[in-house]
């Protein structure tokens, strides 16, 4: 069965205008909390955005590859205490990745849109401006954001005779794993 939602997964940004039911929302939060995170320290916080004006503001929050959050339905913000586990980024791709898992098993879309470490189009900082639009804490650090939605486009599922098998090494490096 999780094979089959790996194949399917593709990054969708393009939604149809269509509210996710409130029970599919809780199953995403509950995927992102079941995440496993190192130590279990969860360092994560989630920040569930579903107002229209708040999506058209996040949509700016990077130069590119960030504008097609204003049609999204939803989006949920990823952020962690750095304080809490020096492994957060890892922790907040792990809950990243469950929801976007769990938005393929509801039949949503979903788009990784990446925040730490990038710029604006003024080239302002992406976390400081995710930090003050939604009022987050300073100490926070915006790992990234998922855009969320009933998928207004459609994408072939991966076929998995055309995976890159050249990247998989067998006991060492530039070993073929043998048939």
């Amino acid at each position: 069965m999780y094979m089959k939602l790996l194949e399917e997964r593709r990054s969708i940004r393009k939604y149809k205008n269509q509210e996710i039911e409130g029970e599919k929302i809780q199953s995403l939060l509950q995927a992102a909390l079941l995440s496993p995170t190192s130590r279990g320290s969860q360092p994560w916080q989630f920040v569930q955005v579903d107002d229209k004006d708040l999506l058209q503001e996040l949509s700016e929050a990077k130069a590119g590859g960030s504008s097609f959050l204003a049609g999204a339905t939803l989006a949920i913000v990823i952020a962690a205490d750095p304080e809490i586990s020096d492994v957060w980024v890892e922790d907040c791709s792990i809950a990243a990745t469950n929801i976007q898992m769990e938005a393929v098993d509801l039949d949503l879309g979903s788009c990784w849109i990446q925040i730490r470490k990038r710029q604006r189009q003024d080239g302002s900082d992406s976390e400081e401006y995710v930090k003050d639009v939604l009022n987050l804490p300073n100490k926070l650090r915006v790992d990234s954001i998922i855009a969320l939605g009933y998928p207004d486009e459609e994408k072939e599922k991966y076929d998995l005779d055309d995976l890159p098998y050249n990247k998989i090494h067998y006991n060492r490096y530039g070993h073929e794993v043998p048939e």
